[in-house]
């Protein structure tokens, strides 16, 4: 047999390589290995110093020489070669060859000191018997453990509800011999002994697709038809943080309630951490595309007021015009409009009011209508297929958009977005209608005012840029439009 210093340096050679081959982050391991490595290599230090020791020690410089010689074939074999072409393998199974290098390597020291394996594990047959009754539910965790691995239920990274209970739901982030460890939504860190989970109906909402799904329920009006409510919720929700397109949401009708009609939203999401940021935003979608739509949500009929406190009184329908009437006035497209033409517009258009991050229209939409900034802030972008949007402007109030599309009939050739609550003056095609109709020398204002336009939005287009859009005849588009 090798002498126990030959097998030493062989075992040191052996960690050395595998420090230099293994992954970056996956080095820890060696350490113990290299720890055996120093350990064996200071007894036989004392060993040559003090001959009379030597034949003692003997026996322990080979525990440790050949422990660390099939830990770092481990390590090599498992880590360095197994993780190139699979997934890598649990630390649990890991730690458990690690060990069996450990029991091999005692195994090969005990003969070479003249001790019987076989008997000294017969005459601790009680003793292991009763060391297994204490440990029974150690053991337990163990083994629970290693069917875990085994089955892949979760992996580090998901997120799983581990009891029945649905406010107990967190990430993984660690499965050792005993226990899993999870982090939940309220940042607290929970063990959960393997025992436990072994026994419990463990939901995966991250496995087997990287999506789980959401569910919103919105009550409305008996008067309001329900296919009109689940197409204002599907558009209010698209783009909504965290709402994936595919799989695409979805709404049903799902119960008849005294208050009214339940539609049941199902949207799906990958954001799962911060899944009541998408469920809240989406929520909030909802209640401003359906208060634009003049759709109220229901208050329960067995609600009693104690007290009431006193309401704002509405503004008058007056002031409301005046109010917009001053908005566009300051519009330049509209300069050669006369009041009374003004005072028409103000009276036929409408307020519509957007959360933050909605998006009022979309680029390469149809639309034909234009809107007026009366209060708030929204963000003009536009993007290529395939390229990240690029922010052109910030309308505040006074400003407009959209009258490209009004006047031509074209699509939308930026996407707006809301910043904050704003609200907005809806001008429609229909009042443009009737004013060409009657004034049809008001195409050469119009065409003027938006050849300024179109220049100054060429020059933002270029300066972030991006391709300038090609500019037909105005004129003749508007003519055509409002067949003028």
């Amino acid at each position: 047999m090798y002498p126990p210093t030959s097998i030493l340096v062989l075992a040191g050679l052996a960690v050395a390589f595998v420090l230099a081959v293994l992954p970056r982050g996956r080095k820890s391991p060696a350490w113990g290995s290299l720890f055996l490595v120093a350990v064996g290599g200071v007894i036989a230090a004392f060993a040559a110093v003090m001959p009379a020791i030597g034949d003692s020690v003997r026996p322990v410089v080979r525990f440790c020489a050949v422990a660390s010689l099939l830990q770092s074939l481990v390590l090599l074999v498992g880590v360095a070669i197994w993780e190139r072409f699979a997934r890598p393998l649990p630390r649990i199974l890991l730690d458990l060859l690690y060990w069996f290098a450990v029991a091999c390597a005692l195994l090969v020291a005990l003969w070479e000191a003249g001790i019987d394996a076989s008997e000294l594990l017969a005459g601790s047959a009680l003793v292991t018997a009763v060391v297994g009754f204490a440990l029974k539910d150690t053991l337990g965790n163990v083994f629970a453990g290693l069917a875990i691995h085994a089955e892949h239920p979760f992996e580090i990274g998901d997120w799983i509800q581990y009891d029945a209970n649905p406010a107990h739901v967190g990430r993984v982030v660690e499965i050792n011999w005993r226990a899993t460890k999870v982090i939940t939504l309220d940042e607290a860190y929970v063990i959960i002994p393997n025992g436990q989970l072994a026994q419990a109906s463990i939901r995966n909402f991250t496995k087997p697709e990287p999506w789980s799904r959401r569910s919103l329920f919105v009550i409305t009006p008996y008067d309001v038809p329900p296919q009109r409510v689940q197409a204002i919720i599907l558009e209010a929700i698209r783009g909504s943080f965290g709402v994936l397109e595919h799989p695409a949401p979805s709404v049903v009708t799902s119960d008849f309630k005294e208050r009214g009609v339940e539609h049941w939203v199902r949207l799906f999401t990958t954001e799962f951490d911060k899944r009541d940021r998408v469920d809240g935003m989406a929520r909030d979608r909802i209640w401003y595309a359906l208060a634009r739509h003049g759709i109220e949500i229901p208050v329960a009929t067995q609600a009693i007021r104690l007290t009431q406190l006193p309401a704002l009184p509405p503004e008058p329908a007056d002031a409301a015009v005046e109010r917009r009437v001053q908005r566009l006035q300051a519009v330049g497209l509209l300069a050669a409009l006369d009041p009374d033409d003004i005072r028409r517009l103000a009276e036929e258009s409408v307020d519509r009011v957007y959360g933050a991050g909605e998006q009022v229209i979309r680029q390469g939409e149809p639309g034909q209508s234009m809107f007026v900034v009366m209060d708030g802030r929204v963000e003009v972008t536009s993007s290529d297929p395939g390229t990240a949007a690029v922010r052109l402007a910030t309308l505040e109030p006074g400003d407009y958009f959209g009258e490209m599309s009004l006047m031509t009939g074209s699509p939308r050739v930026a996407t707006v977005t809301a910043l904050v609550e704003t609200r907005l003056l809806d001008v429609g095609h229909d009042s443009f209608a009737r004013l060409l109709a009657a004034r049809p020398r008001l195409v050469e204002q119009f065409g003027s005012a938006l050849r300024e336009r179109l220049l100054e939005r060429s020059q933002a287009i270029a300066g972030a840029e991006r391709p300038v859009p090609e500019v037909h005849d105005i004129f003749q588009r508007i003519r055509e439009f409002f067949a003028v």
